[in-house]
């Protein structure tokens, strides 16, 4: 090849970030990432097991006297040992995992109820596996909530605090795109949009590639260089000082070309990361089965059924009961102002489309003046969205003063909570459709109607009213193709901190 690896990765250049920092090599920073989150894990483990079994001691739990090692310690050291084997387990810090949001908190979740369903189990088959009952319970009832609360803000705090190193252009992992022109494209406005995940793209090599000098292609408002084509890669790394290889869908090698290129790749101590051309699918959905030596991505359907849509029914009604009882006062409060200020009716009630296509009448709180539909053309033709599938303006004449202040607030949203008592709409999922929207969509509102409607979803946590159309339906089509019960805790924190910033709410 012309130079040694040893010699490649002396000479490979090291790059500055935006701001005048030089980049911290990425297994370094991986190391110490990791590192970190062993460090957060066994002190969150650790505390939260001496706390329950302190709690415990306290209300009577009881101690062996004849023992060299109080028995409640030894209990104790037993559960955090156990707690942290499974997180290890499950692979809550493996690289591709950590800082990958609903992914990782899932898998810490789901270590945790294992822990603790494996200590309740052993307590009925090993008599002297723990003290008593007892202590079994105090760990249920104590450090099993506190742990599936504090593990993952733990593992989101550690997510934070590189998101701000990668802000000031550290912690960051260099990529070479490989790919056609198109996915290529599509790859780099990925990664653009994702910056949280750190990528930063150094090169590409693309199919349409002839051998021109200083050749460069803009994506996404970057202008990147074009280092050659699909069989330059080696080359490619050692211009650009890539530490990741991202070949996209669409390349034209053969299944042995991806793995040639692999050891050809490993002397370098550079990563081999391949898409698998599927698009808008969440990870829990995807699974790699071998046959006959090639590995198929094997994608499972959508859950929308059986033990998934009962935890989602039970969530919603405990939720909304919980919102309305306390939430009512200050309702009764939003609920007089609207009369007092033209005389209208309070509520404002609409038909959406529901679960199934089936039509209901969702209710807000009433924001805009009476008779406002009738006027809904004309404001679209001032505004010019007459084509718009998604009809909302920032600057709509309609809205009243107090209108304005309970949609910035989302307080108009809360009577939705009685939709969801009816299970006419869910907590979280796409925001109902009014009849007849969205229809010029191909297979959009088919697939829109397969779950509930919901109150907030992922397009009102990832920008709200700014967002763009295609976004909004991309988005609402994600959620619907990829619910899980770890991702609408998620959009409910986030909305209710996007609330409390009042972003993106008109």
């Amino acid at each position: 090849m012309g130079i040694g690896p040893e010699l490649a990765r002396r000479s490979a250049p090291t790059h500055d970030t935006s701001d005048g920092h030089r980049s911290v090599p990425r297994r370094q920073w991986q190391r110490t990432y990791l590192r970190s989150l062993a460090i957060t894990d066994t002190t969150i483990v650790v505390t939260t097991v001496v706390l329950a079994q302190g709690a415990g001691t306290m209300i009577g739990g009881p101690v062996d006297p004849g023992s060299s090692v109080p028995q409640g310690l030894a209990s104790a050291i037993v559960v955090a040992g156990l707690w942290l084997a499974i997180l290890a387990l499950n692979g809550t810090r493996k690289k591709p995992i950590v800082g990958s949001g609903e992914e990782e908190y899932r898998l810490v979740t789901r270590a945790t109820l294992q822990t603790f369903g494996l200590l309740a189990i052993a307590s009925f088959l090993v008599d002297s596996f723990a003290t008593d009952l007892d202590t079994i319970r105090v760990y249920l009832l104590l450090a099993m909530p506190v742990g599936l609360v504090v593990l993952p803000l733990g593992r989101r705090w550690c997510r934070r605090s590189i998101e701000r190193r990668r802000v000031r252009g550290e912690f960051r992992t260099s990529v070479l795109v490989v790919g056609s022109e198109h996915a290529v494209d599509a790859m780099v406005g990925s990664f653009v949009r994702d910056t949280s995940a750190g990528y930063r793209v150094v090169g590409v090599c693309t199919t349409g590639y002839t051998g021109e000098s200083e050749r460069t292609t803009t994506v996404a408002g970057q202008e990147i260089p074009v280092l050659g084509a699909e069989t330059d890669v080696i080359n490619a790394v050692k211009l650009s000082g890539a530490d990741t290889v991202a070949i996209a869908a669409g390349t034209h090698w053969g299944n042995g070309d991806i793995g040639e290129l692999a050891w050809e790749l490993e002397p370098y101590r550079v990563d081999l990361v391949v898409a698998p051309g599927v698009t808008d699918i969440a990870l829990p959905r995807l699974s790699m089965h071998p046959v006959g030596g090639l590995p198929f991505v094997h994608v499972e359907e959508p859950q929308y059924r059986g033990s998934h849509r009962l935890a989602k029914t039970t969530f919603d009604l405990a939720c909304a009961v919980l919102a309305l009882t306390v939430a009512a006062p200050g309702m009764l409060v939003v609920a007089t102002l609207i009369k007092l200020q033209d005389g209208g009716p309070v509520f404002y009630r609409q038909e959406r489309v529901g679960l199934g296509g089936n039509v209901f009448r969702m209710w807000k709180f009433r924001s805009m003046v009476v008779d406002a539909d009738r006027m809904v053309d004309a404001v679209r033709t001032r505004t010019g969205q007459d084509d718009a599938t998604f009809y909302k303006s920032a600057r709509d004449p309609r809205i009243t003063p107090v209108g304005r202040f309970i949609r910035r607030t989302s307080i108009d949203e809360l009577p939705q909570l009685f939709n969801v008592l009816a299970r006419d709409m869910s907590l979280v999922g796409p925001r109902p459709l009014a009849v007849g929207e969205g229809e010029k969509i191909p297979g959009f509102v088919p697939r829109r109607i397969l779950v509930r409607p919901g109150m907030t979803g992922l397009w009102q946590v990832s920008g709200r009213s700014d967002l763009s159309e295609a976004d909004r339906i991309r988005l609402d089509l994600f959620y619907v193709a990829n619910w899980s019960m770890v991702q609408d805790l998620l959009i409910v924190v986030k909305t209710v901190r996007a609330v409390l910033a009042g972003d993106g709410a008109y």
